[in-house]
């Protein structure tokens, strides 16, 4: 593997500072609609933040291949649009109250309305897509949406029912890492880089999305509700399985088995509390276990661009899996 170091945050910030507040002002600009409700919606939703990861890894693909033209701009903003599109349906489908600290969209403005904002701005983000004349990129949005939606419906299908790891990976995968995936994908693809180079990048995209998740999973679990900017054990509440939860099942004793699949089909702490889960969860090495997956897929990530010419872009995406894996939020 080649020598070269691996950034430090100070300086990927430095790197993409320009391109990352111009995405911000082009995901504004193309937020707008002659509908009020929709360009309010879409403001408050921009105004939350979000870690940006997405257009970031977009950023650093196009950037690690040369690229220099504005199709980077745009489709960082069409991937962070995307994603904002994402969070407005999962908030509804999840009931929830609060997004990043702040109550959610579908509070203020209702789920009529907002799923409305969330499927225009589905369709805004493919109408800025198209400006690049580009089939391969609109083939890569296509196929993400459909991923996303399935992954979606899956989950749905599987609320308050034991799932195995093969079943977690690939929901995480439809619903978190696919979108990781494209956006390094998409670097390639404005580009002209080939069809081996995009593999590549996207499996750096798939390995390090897979890490994401589970890492937020783990949070869910385990992370402060301040910190967290939601309440605690929402996937609990909401009986879903994730990774830690599997693992527990599949090493625990009947009285923590018949514990946790309580909580799922309650989709409450009413009869078993949080800390019992913790407690089981911790005294299995379940927190452990998924953590340590996380890891080994972030480190895959890196491996996956071992040969990519030596850049500032590349130093910056050896960065990222570190920052995935040890983040609080």
């Amino acid at each position: 593997m080649s020598t070269l170091s691996i950034a430090t945050a100070a300086e990927v910030f430095d790197l993409l500072r320009d391109d990352l507040a111009a995405i911000e002002q082009d995901f504004s600009r193309q937020s707008d609609s002659k509908v009020e409700v929709i360009t309010d919606i879409a403001r408050y939703l921009i105004a939350g933040g979000g870690k940006r990861i997405r257009p970031l890894l977009l950023l650093l693909s196009a950037k690690a291949l040369g690229c220099t033209s504005e199709s980077r701009i745009r489709l960082g903003a069409v991937v962070e649009m995307l994603h904002t599109a994402t969070l407005v349906h999962d908030d509804i489908i999840d009931e929830a109250d609060t997004r990043r600290g702040r109550p959610s969209s579908n509070t203020t403005w209702g789920n009529a309305k907002c799923v409305l904002a969330g499927d225009w701005l589905y369709m805004q983000s493919f109408s800025t897509a198209l400006e690049e004349r580009n089939f391969r990129v609109l083939e890569l949005l296509i196929s993400l949406t459909q991923q996303m939606v399935e992954g979606e419906l899956l989950q749905i299908q599987k609320l308050g029912h034991l799932i195995n790891e093969e079943e977690y990976f690939d929901l995480i995968f439809r619903k978190t890492a696919c979108l990781f995936k494209v956006s390094m994908q998409l670097g390639a693809a404005i580009t002209h880089a080939g069809e081996e180079m995009e593999s590549q990048l996207g499996e750096y995209g798939r390995n390090l999305g897979l890490a994401f998740q589970i890492v937020d999973d783990v949070l869910d679990l385990t992370a402060a509700e301040d910190i967290l900017g939601k309440p605690v054990a929402s996937d609990l509440r909401e009986g879903k399985a994730t990774l830690a939860v599997i693992h527990a099942l599949e090493r625990g004793t009947g009285a923590d088995r018949e514990a946790i699949r309580t909580v799922l089909a309650d989709r409450s702490f009413a009869r078993v509390s949080h800390p019992e889960i913790l407690e089981i969860l911790h005294r299995h090495g379940s927190i452990d276990y998924a953590m340590d997956t996380a890891c080994a897929y972030a480190e895959a990530a890196r491996l996956t661009i071992a040969d990519l010419p030596d850049s500032d872009a590349k130093r910056a995406l050896l960065w990222v899996p570190g920052f995935v894996t040890t983040r609080d939020r």
